[in-house]
């Protein structure tokens, strides 16, 4: 076999190793969606937080927190899974006041990765 054509195999095989390998890395739990919703305004104060990621959850070294326009905690630190949902986790909250609330979350998936990010919703006066 020639130099170039051993060396075009080699790239090839390395190629599809790599594509193989590809979802495994991408496996991160991301936020998927989130009620109240991710930038939204509700109406009338919701009575929890609840936030769904693109993987399960490893429950115990996960957390959700919001806080209110000056980072103060105001959920009821009674952060659990969703019942049902491996990939869902809620907080209770007190009836709001009107204003903006930020949500920070920290997901490991089931996979060991960990995702972090926050996002705010707004209780319409």
């Amino acid at each position: 076999m020639s130099r170039v054509r051993s060396t075009t195999t080699w790239r090839a095989a390395l190629a599809a190793i790599t594509v193989a390998l590809a979802p495994a890395a991408a496996a991160h739990a991301f936020l998927d969606h989130a009620s109240p919703p991710v930038g939204g305004t509700v109406g009338k104060p919701p009575p929890e937080v609840t936030v769904w990621f693109s993987e399960p959850l490893e429950p115990a070294f996960s957390t959700l927190r919001v806080l209110d326009k000056d980072g103060k905690p105001v959920d009821r630190g009674d952060r659990k899974p969703a019942s049902g949902d491996r990939t869902a986790m809620r907080v209770s909250v007190p009836p709001l006041a009107p204003g903006t609330y930020t949500v920070k979350w920290r997901a490991l998936s089931v996979d060991t990765h960990v995702t972090e990010g926050d996002f705010t919703f707004r209780v319409a006066r």
